[in-house]
């Protein structure tokens, strides 16, 4: 349909359209999710599924709506740099929306919910387009959407201690990643993304500190072991992503409003980490 069709349903406040079906509108808008125009993606199609599902049209529809998005975390993943990244980010955040209306309501059951958190995790640790502001396209961001999914599929009431211990290491696996070469760093807030996940998962009040200390000590590990590199190799790539996490997760856990119950145990594990991957800074 032409963007005039689309502009008189936001000028209609969103409102279904009558004149054809549900089936068609999400077909297209699915389709415009891939578009390199920021106006046709992220106005247009992002707005109105997002609105579309807070709003509970698809509730009866919700399972084939998130089987959608998850097929479309896979479109173009052998080809970084192309705008393919579009589609697997868009999808990413609209299923996680997905994910927040099931667990609101109860929508949806947990073999679908496990099926779907196991396509995104697999996705997220194969996603090598690490782009975020595209020029003259708009954002890509897909670590960024990918950690917001995570931290949606977190809050699932059919994810237990032993799920959620998994989704933590999917967490630190992205934090960890090499690069391909010639992709762009972690710098646009992703790290700090991927730490508002890790603060949903531990909300669940379901990780010891058993768990949890660990994790963090692993984080660290990579980072003392980047500042370890030869004479002549560049430590900071590799460090910058782990010590980054590290001080974006000590700065949810000190700030935020809804702390886990393990907040006041798990910052002294963080400070402590943090102290060993700074030591030669702290003058």
């Amino acid at each position: 349909m032409s963007a005039s069709y689309w502009n008189q349903v936001l000028a209609d406040g969103l409102t279904v359209p009558e004149d054809r079906p549900l089936g068609d509108l999400t077909a297209e808008l699915t389709r415009m999710l891939g578009d390199p125009d920021p106006g046709r993606r992220d106005e247009i199609a992002l707005l109105t599924l997002t609105a579309w599902i807070e709003r509970g049209v698809y509730d009866d529809l919700l399972v084939g709506l998130g089987d959608g998005m998850s097929e479309g975390l896979r479109v173009g993943l052998e080809a970084p740099g192309t705008d393919d990244v579009f589609r697997r980010s868009c999808s990413a955040l609209v299923l996680a929306r997905c994910l927040e209306r099931a667990n609101a309501h109860g929508l949806v059951g947990q073999p679908t919910i496990l099926d779907w958190g196991d396509r995104l995790a697999t996705w997220l640790l194969r996603e090598q387009d690490l782009r975020s502001l595209v020029e003259g396209k708009g954002w890509a961001h897909a670590v960024a959407r990918g950690a917001d999914a995570i931290g949606a599929l977190g809050g699932s009431p059919h994810l237990g201690a032993a799920e959620l211990t998994v989704l933590l290491d999917v967490l630190a696996d992205r934090v960890l990643a090499e690069p391909l070469p010639g992709q762009p760093p972690l710098d646009h807030g992703e790290l700090d993304r991927l730490a508002i996940a890790t603060l949903q998962l531990l909300r669940r009040d379901l990780l010891p500190l058993t768990v949890l200390e660990p994790w963090v000590n692993r984080v660290a590990s990579a980072a003392t072991e980047a500042m370890a590199a030869p004479a002549g190799q560049d430590p900071f790539p590799r460090w910058n992503n782990a010590e980054g996490f590290l001080r974006a997760l000590y700065v949810q856990l000190a700030l935020t409003s809804r702390p886990p119950a393990v907040r006041a145990d798990l910052v002294l594990v963080v400070v402590d980490a943090l102290r060993r991957t700074n030591h030669a800074f702290l003058g």
